[in-house]
C-alpha cells in the first residue's frame, strides 16, 4: 500500500458522549422544573456534568480522523492543530520508554521517536502545535532524577526561546522553545518526540513494530 492510515484513538465515542451530554442536560432542566427545592442541588450538579461530557466529547469529535498516515517516504502525525512529518531516513530508532519503579523498570503508555536531525522536524512543526506538545509533554520531565526528590524548580521546566541547528540557522519562539524542550527530554528519557498510546488505535508493541517495519522498507526502496 502507498498510504497506511492510522485511526486516532482520542476520536473514539466523540459523539456518543456528546449524545449522553445532551441527554443529562434535558434530564437535569425536567429536574430542576419539576422536582422540591431541596433536590435543585442535585440537579444543578447533574447540569455541570453534562456540560463537561458535550465539551469533551465535542473536543473529540474535532480531532481529525486518522492520527498517522504513513507512506514510502514519511510518517506523518495530524491533530487538529497542526501536523508534524519526518523522512523515515531521519528516525534513529522508535520505542516504548522505561522509567523506573522502585526496584523495577516499567514501560510508558506512549512510544518515543529519537531523530537524527531536529530541522526538518521544525520545519514541518506549526508553532500551534509546538505549543500543544510543550504543555502536553511537560509532566514526561519529571521522570528526571531531580525532580523525583523535589531538587526541580518550576522555573527550570522553562525552555529558551532560541535555538541553534545543525546548519547554524536560528530558531526563535515556541518553535526553538519545542526543539529545546526535545534535547533535554532526549537527556530524561532517551528519546526526543512522544506519542501518547491513546492517539493509535492497536497497542504499543504493534504500532512500533509497524513504523519499524515502514522504515526498513523505506530503506530498502531507496
Amino acid at each position: 500500500m502507498d498510504i497506511i492510515q492510522i485511526r486516532a484513538g482520542a476520536k473514539r465515542n466523540g459523539f456518543s458522549l456528546c449524545l449522553f451530554g445532551i441527554i443529562g442536560l434535558l434530564l437535569s432542566a425536567l429536574w430542576l422544573a419539576w422536582l422540591p427545592e431541596w433536590l435543585k442541588l442535585a440537579g444543578i450538579f447533574l447540569t455541570s456534568a453534562s456540560l463537561v461530557t458535550i465539551l469533551i466529547g465535542w473536543l473529540k469529535v474535532r480531532e481529525p480522523v486518522f492520527s498517522f498516515e504513513l507512506s514510502r517516504q514519511h510518517l506523518k502525525y495530524l491533530h487538529r492543530f497542526g501536523h508534524w512529518q519526518l523522512e523515515w531516513g531521519n528516525i534513529q530508532r522508535v520505542g516504548i520508554p522505561r522509567v523506573r519503579r522502585g526496584l523495577e523498570h516499567q514501560d510508558m503508555e506512549l512510544i518515543g521517536i529519537r531523530l537524527k536531525d531536529y530541522e526538518p522536524l521544525l520545519a514541518s512543526i506549526s508553532p500551534r502545535l509546538a505549543s500543544n506538545i510543550l504543555m502536553q509533554q511537560r509532566p514526561l520531565l519529571l521522570q528526571d532524577e531531580d525532580c523525583k526528590t523535589g531538587q526541580c524548580y518550576s522555573e527550570t521546566l522553562l525552555e529558551k526561546d532560541s535555538y541553534k541547528g545543525n546548519s547554524g540557522k536560528e530558531y526563535r519562539g515556541i518553535v526553538a522553545m519545542f526543539a529545546n524542550r526535545m534535547t533535554r527530554i532526549r537527556e530524561v528519557l532517551g528519546y526526543d518526540l512522544f506519542v501518547f498510546a491513546s492517539e493509535f488505535d492497536r497497542s504499543q508493541e504493534e504500532f512500533v513494530a509497524l513504523l519499524n517495519a515502514c522504515q526498513q522498507q523505506s530503506l530498502k526502496d531507496e
